[in-house]
């Protein structure tokens, strides 16, 4: 039997959608498969990956020093006091940041800078500076109640430095340190002789941090001003690192002239990129750091190696890329210390962010993810400091 044109041609193009269905099918099924690969590849390869792409291949490039007075020029801060649209200033909605504080906050921050054509960002650098001022919103805007806050731009290392052992990686540190202590000593000269100072800092930041600690306030009369040292993302070993620092491990919630430090990640976790050159180290007493526990605060109760479940925490901070949606989410991620001092935050958080590192490494959140417990924190060894 004959069929008329008008069926033939629907029936034509029920082919046509079946077989445009069927190589769409297909082509799901290649991306999905492709995902999985790059995943599997990312998580097998990820730290191979990352050198490969970010450690310069270029020759270190020996820089002048820094001299502290040039840090006098406020252009030389990202934030300070008497800074026009001070980023540090930031609050989410509902919080606000005090007009007057009692203490002065020195804060560096993390590495901002990932271009692999030089060891050290340019102080001019446009993306590096903008990064470090988001990071600034996020991060050191949670210390805004309880003290002023400083910091400054430095030559970074690039993030290439912190995955290889090559020699140019601690030259470019040591230049980053350099501008660090420029920093510090016009940042004493602006405060005065008598205000109560906080420590902060953050992964490349936190390690200066240690260094600062240990060659300017370990067994000098500037200790007696530290309200509370925050070396966050950084591993401080306690037997090979922390006695060289000058300040006690921060034992009680209300304790003040104290060292707070936690690395977060989420479960499963997997902390070997951080063990790695952890353990083939030596500490900053110069003995080896091999096996040894880390400083772990939990940043919920202040305390170390308490369990802290998520209803216990006052407020994660969940960014926004230009921070105005970002918001304070309550009772969402608990905190506990583990193994040999990491922080655990369960599963992986929904709408933290997509920054993630390989292992489940929760880096970029270390202080977002606690931010008004942070807060709080501060508060409360100001308040002790003060009751001294």
């Amino acid at each position: 039997m004959m069929m008329g044109a008008a069926p033939i041609t629907a029936i034509a193009r029920g082919w046509s959608v079946r077989i445009l269905a069927r190589k769409f099918l297909y082509l799901v099924a290649f991306l999905i498969a492709m995902t999985i690969a790059a995943a599997l590849a990312y998580r097998l390869f990820g730290a191979q990956m990352m050198r490969a792409a970010l450690v310069p291949s270029v020759a270190f490039e020996a820089l002048p020093g820094v001299p502290s007075g040039r840090y006098a020029d406020a252009k030389m801060w990202i934030a300070r006091p008497d800074k026009p649209g001070n980023p540090a200033r930031w609050t989410p909605a509902g919080r606000q940041s005090a007009t007057d504080p009692q203490a002065a906050l020195f804060f560096l921050h993390p590495t901002s800078y990932l271009d692999r054509s030089r060891w050290n960002a340019p102080l001019d650098d446009a993306p590096a500076n903008d990064r470090a001022a988001l990071f600034l919103r996020g991060q050191a805007s949670a210390f805004n109640e309880s003290a002023a806050i400083w910091a400054p731009r430095y030559r970074q290392a690039t993030f290439g430095a912190f995955l290889t052992t090559q020699a140019e990686a601690q030259r470019a540190l040591d230049l980053a340190y350099g501008d660090v202590v420029a920093a510090f000593d016009e940042f004493l000269r602006e405060v005065g002789p008598d205000r109560p100072i906080i420590l902060a800092g953050h992964s490349q930041g936190a390690l200066h941090l240690t260094r600062l600690l240990q060659e300017r306030v370990a067994g000098q009369p500037l200790a007696r001003r530290i309200v509370a040292a925050y070396v966050i993302g950084w591993p401080i070993s306690r037997t090979a690192d922390l006695p060289a620092l000058g300040l006690p491990e921060c034992a009680r919630a209300d304790q003040s002239g104290c060292i707070l430090s936690w690395q977060s990640f989420a479960e499963p976790a997997d902390p070997s990129l951080i063990l790695e050159t952890f353990d083939n180290s030596a500490g900053l007493t110069g003995a080896a750091r091999r096996g040894t526990a880390m400083v772990c605060t939990n940043p919920i109760t202040g305390t170390p190696g308490a369990d802290a479940p998520a209803s216990a925490n006052l407020g994660t901070l969940f960014p926004s890329a230009d921070f105005k949606a970002a918001r304070i989410g309550a009772g969402q991620v608990g905190a506990r210390c583990s193994g040999r001092g990491f922080i655990l935050i369960g599963p992986p958080p929904a709408d933290i962010g997509q920054y993630v590192l390989p292992g489940n490494n929760y880096h970029v959140f270390d202080y977002s993810l606690f931010w008004a417990n942070v807060r709080a924190d501060a508060a409360r060894r100001l308040t002790s400091f003060s009751a001294q």
